[in-house]
């Protein structure tokens, strides 16, 4: 029924503006308007100083935009590269802005003092070859120097050297979570193929490869400071991207193929908490979650937590219906305590093991294909108990 009276009076209204333009055009009888639909001396002036009004608002709403959301970037990267990447994207950002604020004025400057006047006739040019010359060689001269940094920058940031000291993680993206796999004592990690997943076995590891037999696996990533970490990525399903933005980390995770990224922490996940853009950071999003929780509490709605900073792996790809929720919390320890924390986590063969160990309830509805399951399972464990 309510539907019903918005829809009346959305009709009703919009009958009575089309009444008050008849009444419009009733006043206006005996006054002189031009209907040749061809642009006259004040149409061009009207639109000429409206380009002007124009070309204020871009400049006023992109130093709004600045004041306003300048303080929600990333701020301080938590990566050695990181500073690179950062130069990089700062320096583009000059020159686009630099680039913006000249062609505009002079677009608008010139559509002002070009508009169109009686009797004026345009000032044709067949070629000029100066001109040609000037906008064609410094944008390419610009564009060359930006691409070649680039391409240095990338190379530094990219390049892995395979003897150098480095902790092996995998990195296993699906639909819609992140699964974390540590090398262990050997600094190898295991093989792997989806063709292996079954049971506790999520990353489909390959308990008959000898460096399998320590990997670990894991929900939560630790990587300690001040080591490099080499990320080997692979994905279950879709195309998914290993996305850690504090780190100015991200790279693509392949069906069927294994890739690769590593860089170094520098700042403990507490060195970043502690510091004072961040404290800032987190006391305005508290303070807004304060006043959101005193809505909810007024609905008898529970309340908000306070926000405590932490690092993230996201899903930089649309990759589903809960693409939104694909993260994993990344915790960068002091080199003792991530030795600590990785000590205390089971390897895969320990993991297998003791669910090979637990008695399995009889199901009399069994079908075969779940009797073949289980006795696979158990010509593994033998393997993973090595």
């Amino acid at each position: 029924m309510t539907s019903l009276l918005v829809i009346i009076v959305l009709v009703l209204l919009a009958i009575a503006l089309w009444q008050l333009t008849k009444i419009f055009d009733l006043t206006q009888v005996g006054i002189y308007v031009n209907k040749s639909q061809v642009a006259d001396d004040k149409d061009n002036n009207v639109q000429g100083y409206l380009m002007f009004g124009f070309l204020a608002f871009i400049y006023l709403f992109t130093i709004y935009g600045l004041l306003k959301w300048g303080g929600l970037v990333l701020h301080t990267p938590a990566s050695a590269h990181g500073d690179e990447v950062d130069n990089l994207m700062n320096i583009t950002w000059i020159l686009i802005f630099t680039v913006q604020t000249i062609t505009q004025a002079l677009l608008y400057y010139f559509a002002f003092k070009y508009r169109g006047k009686k009797d004026q006739k345009a000032l044709y040019f067949a070629d000029n070859n100066k001109l040609e010359f000037i906008w064609s060689v410094i944008p390419a001269i610009v564009l060359a120097g930006l691409i070649l940094y680039g391409l240095y920058a990338w190379t530094n940031i990219m390049f892995i050297d395979k003897d150098e000291e480095m902790i092996e993680v995998e990195l296993y993206a699906q639909q819609f979570k992140w699964t974390a796999r540590y090398s262990g004592a050997d600094d190898v990690l295991g093989k792997a193929n989806v063709r292996y997943i079954e049971g506790v076995n999520v990353l489909g590891v390959d308990m008959a490869d000898p460096n399998a037999q320590d990997d670990k696996v894991v929900s939560e990533l630790h990587i300690p400071k001040g080591k490099k970490i080499h990320f080997k990525m692979r994905s279950q399903d879709v195309l998914h991207s290993a996305y850690m933005p504090h780190f100015r980390a991200q790279m693509n995770c392949v069906p069927g193929m294994v890739t690769e990224f590593a860089y170094t922490p520098i700042y403990t996940t507490q060195q970043m908490r502690d510091m004072p853009f961040m404290q800032e950071k987190i006391a305005n999003i508290n303070e807004i979650r304060v006043k959101k929780s005193t809505e909810l509490v007024a609905k008898g709605e529970a309340a908000l937590d306070p926000y405590i900073f932490d690092y993230l792996l996201l899903c930089n790809k649309i990759c589903g219906a809960s693409h939104y929720n694909m993260q994993m919390k990344i915790v960068v320890d002091t080199p003792e305590d991530y030795k600590k924390w990785l000590q205390g986590k089971p390897t895969v063969a320990e993991e297998i093991k003791t669910a090979g160990a637990t008695p399995a309830t009889p199901d009399a509805n069994a079908k075969t294909g779940d009797t073949a399951k289980s006795k696979d399972l158990k010509m593994m464990t033998p393997v993973a108990a090595k």
